[in-house]
């Protein structure tokens, strides 16, 4: 709003005052603020500043409207037209009060008479100073003359000054533009001064005891920091959807986010300078640039020569890691993993378009996508996670190992060791080891024979079956630990037994060079296991520790429950169950 609109609306809102309730000049009556009800945070009112009654300002202006007459109602709005943050409201509000306060107690003390003199004490003999006249003690009685003052309160960062006008006192000479002009001077208030304001304020008829916003200056803003705009998800869902007929699409499930040479992978939007302000008494307000935000740059990617885009500096698949992005190879194989490929060994991610054969062994540092079947007698080993779209079918040889998570259309005579999560329609017969929670819940969603240990949970929707095959579910503990061992102390006994066949044979020279190799292999076993005891002792194998919980639909007779060293065996059909460990013991719930 203008300061001319804002003039002209308060002339308005000042004759319609004037026309309802102006007292009679004959019969002038001390002003008692009213007290202002609860305000919206929108309503300008919040920013009003409530005085008692006997405030030193309430005394100036009664004495002021005793002498005019009549005179409009103190009004001190320090926001009216919302430029303060809401949060600085209350602070401002007590310092305003203590501006005006300190500011109207030294105008009374200044109104008063002037001081008498002191008296001395007469020495002896001396006589007595003669009493002054009536005249002079009428003159020494006036009150003196003050001219209108008017004084500025600034806010706390220097931004906004608001000044507000006490009125002449004794005669004194009633408010002018120069007087406004050269106590602007005076404060040193040089910068956003509203000079039409002060203008016109002169000829105002609210020039006393209102307060007005006066100048503005410009607020400093800080630049922007950095940012970084990425075009590959940093963290990958890794769970699945079932659909209306309970089935999991296990295709759907695409782990692998290729990449080609060249290609962005982000986008660094660089940070802002801030523009300075000014305050009021005309100073600089110094600001800050936004912060710098590096690229997440990690292997096998470069930065552009302009220093804004992260590419790939290989074809392959990104993945975060680490608070960077790194680009790692992807090995397709076009048909099964054979006689043709070999055991693959691969530093990245594997996507193989039909089975692993049996026999045959597959290890990548990053995730591997196997479209067929793992069979029968072949190993997988993961870095991050695997995918087996038609299932797992082992014959009790078949193992898999992943560093994250497994998703499998089934679990057949197979022994898995995952770390986070595995989830599947089936698990028949097999050995899971599993740091995190399994979940047999789309499909069948039922867990027969075997053995799972799961660290915090296993969730399915029947465990057992009704002709009562030996199901064994642990809960706690470190399951992947366990199964570091289990594999360490096998690799150990078959090395042993390997020395043992080759030292029955006759000597040769093929009989020494093989026997040289297993023990050099045994060596590396042996000290392979200590580092896994030193460093995760377990007692013993199906201690599960604390914690853990089995949820499932059904639970049939012949499963046992094992949660640190208390067992649970069912002899009756549990149905929707959760078993778990309360007080000390194992309990269904």
């Amino acid at each position: 709003m203008s300061i001319k609109k804002k003039l002209k609306k308060m002339l308005q809102a000042q004759k319609q005052v004037e026309a309802e309730s102006a007292p009679l000049p004959s019969q002038p009556e001390a002003v008692v603020p009213e007290v202002l009800e609860p305000v919206s945070a929108n309503d300008p009112g919040q920013a009003m500043l409530e005085l008692p009654p006997e405030h030193p300002l309430y005394r100036l202006y009664n004495q002021r409207r005793q002498e005019a007459g009549y005179l409009p109602a103190p009004r001190l709005c320090l926001d009216e037209e919302g430029v303060l943050p809401p949060e600085t409201m209350r602070t401002e509000l007590a310092r305003l009060r203590a501006v005006i306060t300190g500011a109207c107690n030294a105008r009374l003390k200044d109104s008063r008479n002037q001081p008498k003199p002191s008296k001395k004490k007469r020495k002896k003999g001396q006589e007595a100073p003669e009493e002054p006249q009536e005249k002079d003690k009428k003159q020494d009685d006036a009150p003196v003359a003050l001219d209108a003052l008017p004084f500025f309160f600034l806010s706390s960062d220097k931004l906004y000054a608001w000044v507000i006008v006490l009125p002449p006192m004794g005669g004194g000479r009633e408010l002018t533009r120069e007087m406004i002009y050269e106590a602007l001077v005076a404060g040193g208030i040089g910068f956003g001064v509203d000079t039409h304001l002060a203008d016109q304020l002169a000829h105002s008829d609210r020039r006393y005891f209102t307060l007005y916003l006066i100048a503005q200056g410009k607020p400093a803003f800080n630049g922007k920091n950095g940012n970084i705009v990425d075009n590959f998800p940093r963290v990958i869902e890794r769970t699945l959807e079932v659909d209306e007929y309970d089935q999991v699409d296990y295709t759907a499930l695409n782990l692998i986010h290729n990449v080609d040479r060249g290609q962005e992978i982000c986008r660094l939007i660089k940070p802002t300078e801030g523009e300075p302000g000014r305050s009021v008494l005309d100073q600089e307000i110094p600001a800050k640039g936004g912060r710098d935000v590096p690229l997440p740059r990690g292997k096998n990617t470069e930065i552009s020569e302009d220093g804004t885009q992260l590419v790939a500096s290989i074809a392959g698949s990104v993945d975060f890691t680490g608070n960077v992005f790194q680009v790692k190879p992807v090995l397709e194989v076009p048909g099964d993993v054979d006689f043709s490929t070999g055991n693959i060994n691969f530093l990245g991610d594997v996507n193989i378009r039909g089975n692993v054969l049996s026999g045959f062994t597959v290890r990548a540092m990053g995730n591997v996508r196997v479209e067929g079947v793992v069979e029968a007698g072949s190993s997988v080993e993961a870095g991050g996670d695997l995918v087996v779209v038609k299932g797992i079918l082992g014959d009790g040889t078949t193992t898999v190992q992943c560093q994250r998570s497994v998703f499998s259309k089934y679990v057949e005579n197979a022994t898995i060791s995952v770390r986070e999560t595995l989830q599947t329609d089936c698990i028949i017969g097999s050995r899971v080891y599993c740091g995190g929670e399994v979940v047999v819940q789309s499909g069948r969603g039922s867990i027969m024979g075997g053995k799972v240990w799961a660290g915090r949970r296993v969730r399915a929707n029947a465990v057992g079956s009704q002709s009562e095959c030996k199901t064994s579910i642990s809960l706690g503990g470190s399951p992947c630990a366990s199964f570091e061992r289990e594999m360490a102390h096998r690799e150990v006994n078959d090395l042993e037994m390997e020395i043992e066949r080759l030292a029955c044979q006759p000597e040769s020279p093929v009989r020494a060079s093989l026997a040289a190799k297993a023990k050099l292999k045994l060596m590396t076993a042996e000290m392979k296991l200590r580092q896994i005891e030193e460093k995760a002792p377990i007692p013993v194998e199906d201690d599960g520790g604390e914690g853990g919980r089995l949820e499932s639909a059904v639970v049939y007779p012949g499963t046992k429950v094992r949660i640190g060293d208390e067992v649970l065996r069912l002899r009756h059909v549990e149905r929707r169950c959760v078993i778990t460990m309360f007080h000390g013991e194992i309990v269904v719930m």
